[in-house]
C-alpha cells in the first residue's frame, strides 16, 4: 500500500490521454516534451483531491459535470509568458502607419471615431494594457473618439492577474517613459516594489475568458485590431488553420491581424496578405463593416 501523499509515476498511457484531452478541448498541442512539466503542475492538484494515479485525475476531470475542473486543468498547462510591448514592431506599425490612416479617415467622414481592440491571447495583461497606452495616447476623448479593448485568455488564472493590473516595478524598464508616467503608479507601503495602472488604464479594456478552440460568439462584433501573439505555435496545424479562420472573420475592413515573430502565417495566403512583418489585413476586403 502507498504512502498518504504518494503519487504514482505517470504511464506513457495516461500521459496520452491528458494530451488526447488538452487537445480535443483547447487545441493546444501537448508534446512528449512537456510530460515532465504536466506532472509538476498536476501532482500537487492530485495531492489536494487525494488521488494516487494520474488516470484518476482524468477520470474525475471528465466526470465533473460543471467544466471547473477541465478549466482548472487546460489553466495549469498554458503557458503565460508576455511582458509590456512585446513585439516592438508592432507598435512602430500602428503609430506610424494604421493611426495616421485613421486620423485621415476619421476627418473625410470614411470611418468612425470608435476603435475597437481584440487581443485574443492576453495572458497576464501586458499586451492590451500596452495597446491601450497607445490608443489613449493618439486618440483623445475630447476629440470624440472611444476606444474599446477586449481582453481574452483560455487561462482564468492569467486572467486573473490582467483585471488586477498589478505587476513588480522591475517591469517598468519594458514601457516608454511617457507611457509610465501617464498610465502607471508605483505602489508604496505593502505594496513597494510594485506598480498599478491607471483607472483611466483600466476603463476600457473588458477581460473574459474565450477558448480559441471553440466557435466565436458572433455578439462581439468585428475588431479594427486582433492580436494573436505567440499563442498559435502551441497549436498544432490543423487546429492553428481553425483558429486563423475564427480570427480573420472577426478583422473589420481595413483591419489588422497580429502574430508573434515565430509565427507566420503564409499557408493562408488565399485570405490574408502581409502588410508588415507578423501583420496581416484580409486579401479580399469586405465592402462593409459588420458588427454581427
Amino acid at each position: 500500500m502507498m504512502p498518504a501523499g504518494t503519487v504514482r509515476d505517470i504511464s506513457s498511457r495516461e500521459f496520452a490521454g491528458f494530451q488526447q484531452l488538452v487537445a480535443e478541448t483547447s487545441g493546444i498541442t501537448l508534446t512528449d516534451s512537456k510530460r515532465q512539466l504536466l506532472v509538476g503542475r498536476v501532482t500537487r492538484v492530485m495531492r489536494e483531491q487525494g488521488l494516487s494515479s494520474y488516470g484518476a485525475y482524468l477520470e474525475t476531470i471528465r466526470a465533473d459535470r460543471t467544466g471547473a475542473e477541465l478549466v482548472r486543468l487546460l489553466d495549469l498547462v498554458s503557458t503565460n509568458e508576455t511582458c509590456f510591448f512585446r513585439e516592438r514592431g508592432h507598435y512602430s506599425h500602428l503609430t506610424e502607419r494604421c493611426y495616421p490612416e485613421w486620423r485621415d479617415a476619421a476627418r473625410n467622414g470614411t470611418r468612425t471615431r470608435t476603435i475597437r481592440v481584440w487581443s485574443a491571447a492576453c495572458s497576464t495583461g501586458q499586451e492590451p494594457y500596452s495597446v491601450a497606452m497607445t490608443l489613449l495616447e493618439h486618440f483623445a476623448v475630447t476629440d470624440g473618439w472611444t476606444v474599446e479593448v477586449l481582453a481574452s485568455d483560455l487561462s482564468t488564472r492569467a486572467l486573473a492577474v490582467a483585471e488586477r493590473g498589478e505587476y513588480d516595478a522591475a517591469r517598468a524598464s519594458e514601457i516608454p517613459k511617457p507611457y509610465l508616467r501617464r498610465f502607471l503608479r508605483r505602489g508604496v507601503g505593502d505594496h513597494e516594489g510594485r506598480m498599478r495602472v491607471t483607472a483611466e488604464l483600466r476603463a476600457p479594456i473588458r477581460f473574459t475568458r474565450i477558448n480559441l478552440n471553440e466557435s466565436l460568439d458572433d455578439a462581439a462584433g468585428q475588431f479594427d485590431l486582433v492580436f494573436c501573439s505567440n499563442a498559435l505555435i502551441y497549436f498544432s496545424r490543423s487546429g492553428r488553420a481553425k483558429v486563423v479562420e475564427r480570427l480573420t472573420r472577426k478583422l473589420a475592413p481595413g483591419g489588422r491581424l497580429f502574430v508573434g515573430h515565430a509565427e507566420s502565417l503564409h499557408e493562408h495566403r488565399d485570405t490574408l496578405r502581409s502588410v508588415a512583418p507578423t501583420v496581416y489585413t484580409q486579401a479580399t476586403e469586405p465592402k462593409t463593416r459588420s458588427d454581427s
